[in-house]
């Protein structure tokens, strides 16, 4: 396959040495640079709670019920805790679950119902982030209210709590059926006490997942009396169901209680199995400590090496963040719920995920996976491939087993495509080949979910784009951003069909490939919207949004005039050769960050000029230099990017972190390169941030990236040996990381312009 670059020469040193494991007996302890708190203000919206990697459940603080910053349930400048739910989304745009609000309480136990407008529970408590703490795994935060201190640990599918009260006659539980996140409508709620120290329940609720089922089984370490309050609210002419059970007993100063909770989306019986298996005694701290362990092997894939505690913590929190989810949809008996909404089992060694923000991580995430965990990748896409199996196409946002439509393109082409010519193809290539090409063709039959959802899972769009060459702006919602993703999509597919020797598809699918083409409007240099008489859409104004309502998805023409990653040749010959396309892609780092429109999208943040990073159209335009023969300019926009947009501190990001893609986006820039073309397997290499980073490879292999002259000042690439030659072009392989050696990257403070 050639490169996508307008640059000429092979390059040099390709044939890499081996180089052997350098891990020692003695790990470090990765988990004491993550500071969970990164992204729980501005508008990063991340949670801090205990979870592991990919875990089913989600345990930790509930600080706000309403808004968009309440999409994970906490919110850092909150000063009042809600309580303790089981369920979340850590990161993303949109908001669901918070289910099984567990709170602890001393006194009267409040249940009065404050109104749809009111971010507090009538039992929330006051807090200070001062008695506040939280570590990968584990949560732990002082309840002024109650004298309590609440403390929080879990495994893949159970959580643990423990409790400190102080000494009362009135200490006891409030377990509310009827808390989510934003307003969501609970159809169903029941909750039963088994015995004097074990509460079982259901819940099923409808919200961005249309049909959510859910069951918990909780065990107490202490016995307790229950009272079941129920009541029926009257608001702005909805009903709104309440359904909370009460819990009492007695404690003694400094009296810990424990609860053992565990959950599942197949049956109550699938949840009592979770808790049995994976929490079968009390031990907390031994929870905790597997927990902390389990986080240490995943963060010690990568080795960074910097004197900057700050760096250390940025890093480190980001491979926290990318390993949050997809999360594991499979009891331990390897039943899970499909996206046909029935029961099916699998092989318990191969689970089945849910949670894929596929628009996002197709970006960044899952080319990083392919390098530090392949086989975990691996194991997505065969999820992918079941959920196309059960729900009758490929997902664009998979939300527990059900199809939300949100969002474009067809993604699943590029994660399959890019492990496929990485060479990672442990999943039935036939198949996914297959449920490509259904994803990309106009077919609405057999698609599970209510009629309305449908064309929001199989757009019309593509339909247009198949059969008249492109999508009109007056007939279809988002027709620019939905016509460019599709090309590249559609590039996507081409290269499996050329893998699997299917020529007649593999030219159909590179000619849709082309199809961005129609959109360019060489007056304005922009991609704009035609109508269905082939007209552009007018009035044009390339900083107007109209946040999911215009030509554009999350963004202004100033951001998707660039995503072509699949030939970028082809569209710096739409802007007039080289250095025409190198003015205008200056112009965007340059003109005014002035956004214009009504309902201006709120995800277009991080702006750099026009460009932004807060948000993923934009995540690969800074190494488009390079494809210019001006690396120069990609290492100091990628420099500029990782020291202003990510920070040490709850509002150190500066966009949505969208399941792990802007932690991705840092992770990869770190280290000193970027994949701008997921089914392309060459990185981009921009300006490295550590002195040294050792990637530990699958195979017992590591590829050390070692920088010499490193400083904040020195933030431009003078000279690149691979492995001890001389790399010509700011480009390598795939096969050139993975066969493990030595990249060794000397900087300095001015531009090297050979």
């Amino acid at each position: 396959m050639k490169f996508n670059r307008l640059v000429s020469g092979c390059l040099v040193g390709l044939l890499c040495l081996s180089a052997c494991s350098t891990q020692t007996t003695e790990m470090k302890e990765y988990t004491g640079y993550v500071n969970p708190f990164i992204g729980t203000g501005g508008h990063g919206h991340t949670h801090p709670g205990a979870m592991l990697p990919h875990g089913m459940i989600q345990p930790g603080p509930d600080t706000r019920i309403d808004g968009w910053d309440s999409c994970s349930g906490y919110y850092y400048e909150d000063s009042t805790i809600n309580g303790f739910a089981h369920t979340r989304l850590s990161g993303t745009g949109c908001a669901d679950f918070g289910d099984f609000l567990l709170m602890p309480t001393v006194g009267e136990q409040k249940v009065e119902y404050l109104g749809k407008e009111s971010q507090q529970r009538p039992f929330a408590s006051a807090f200070s982030h001062r008695n506040e703490y939280a570590e990968p795994g584990y949560y732990s935060v002082f309840l002024d209210t109650y004298g309590v201190k609440a403390e929080l640990t879990a495994t893949e599918r159970a959580a643990m709590h423990r409790y400190t009260f102080p000494e009362s006659k009135e200490s006891g539980f409030i377990l509310d059926m009827d808390y989510n996140i934003q307003q969501q409508t609970n159809q169903v709620m029941e909750v039963e006490a088994v015995n004097d120290t074990v509460l079982c329940g259901y819940k099923r609720s409808a919200y961005w997942a249309w049909q959510q089922d859910l069951y918990f089984y909780a065990v107490f370490s202490k016995p307790f009396t229950h009272t079941l309050y129920t009541d029926t609210i009257e608001e702005g002419g909805q009903q709104i169901p309440v359904c909370k059970m009460l819990l009492r007993f007695d404690t003694a100063e400094d009296e810990q209680v424990m609860v053992r909770f565990s959950i599942s989306s197949v049956d109550g019986e699938g949840a009592r199995q979770n808790l049995l298996a994976e929490l079968p005694d009390w031990d907390f701290d031994k929870v905790r400590a597997d927990a902390r362990k389990t986080w240490n092997d995943c963060l010690s894939k990568i080795e960074v090496k910097t004197e900057d505690p700050d760096q250390l913590a940025i890093f480190y929190t980001a491979m926290y963040h990318a390993f949050l989810s997809p999360n594991l949809f499979t009891d331990v008996d390897g039943r899970y719920l499909g996206m046909d909404l029935k029961v099916h089992t699998t092989d318990k060694e191969d689970p089945v995920y849910t949670t894929f923000s596929i628009w996002d991580t197709f970006r960044a995430l899952h080319p990083l996976l392919t390098i530090i965990d392949p086989h975990t990748n691996e194991s997505y896409i065969r999820s992918l491939l079941k959920k196309q199996r059960e729900g009758g196409v490929f997902p664009k946002w998979d939300c527990a087993a059900n199809y939300t439509g949100t969002m474009i393109g067809y993604h699943a082409a590029s994660i399959i495509t890019d492990a496929y010519v990485k060479g990672y193809r442990d999943f039935d290539v036939r198949e996914a080949y297959q449920a490509c090409l259904r994803t990309a063709e106009y077919d609405t039959t057999g698609i599970v979910g209510p009629k309305w959802l449908v064309p929001f899972v199989m757009p019309r769009a593509r339909y247009y784009k198949d059969a008249l060459g492109y999508i009109p702006c007056d007939l279809e919602n988002e027709s620019v951003a939905k016509a460019l993703e599709y090309a590249y999509d559609d590039w996507c597919i081409s290269v499996l069909a050329d893998s699997l020797g299917d020529v007649e598809t593999r030219d159909k699918y590179a000619r849709f490939a082309g199809a961005y083409k129609s959109y360019f409007d060489p007056e304005t240099r922009f991609m704009r919207g035609r109508d269905s008489k082939g007209k552009w859409r007018t009035p044009f104004n390339p900083r107007s949004s109209t946040h999911r309502s215009d030509d554009y998805c999350e963004g202004t023409a100033w951001q998707w005039t660039w995503f072509v990653l699949h030939d970028v040749p082809g569209l710096v010959g739409l802007m007039g050769g080289e250095e025409a396309f190198v003015g205008k892609l200056d112009s965007l780092f340059t003109v005014s960050s002035e956004l214009e429109g009504e309902t201006v999208s709120a995800d277009i943040s991080g702006l750099i000029g026009q460009y932004a990073h807060g948000n993923e159209p934009s995540h690969h335009i800074i190494h488009l230099y390079n494809y210019v023969n001006r690396p120069w300019r990609t290492q100091e926009l990628v420099d500029s990017v990782l020291y202003s947009q990510y920070r040490n501190a709850p509002d150190g990001l500066s966009g949505n972190e969208d399941c792990g893609q802007m932690s991705a986006w840092y992770i990869l820039n770190a280290m000193g390169f970027y994949q701008v073309c997921p089914g392309e397997p060459v990185y981009s290499i921009g300006r490295p941030l550590f002195e040294e980073v050792t990637i530990h490879l699958p195979g017992q292999k590591d590829f050390v990236i070692r920088t010499k002259n490193n400083s904040k000042e020195n933030k431009y690439v003078q000279s690149i040996l691979l492995n001890g030659k001389p790399l010509e072009q700011p480009f390598f392989t795939h096969s050139d990381l993975t066969a493990g050696g030595v990249m060794e990257i000397s900087m300095g403070a001015e531009p090297f312009k050979p």
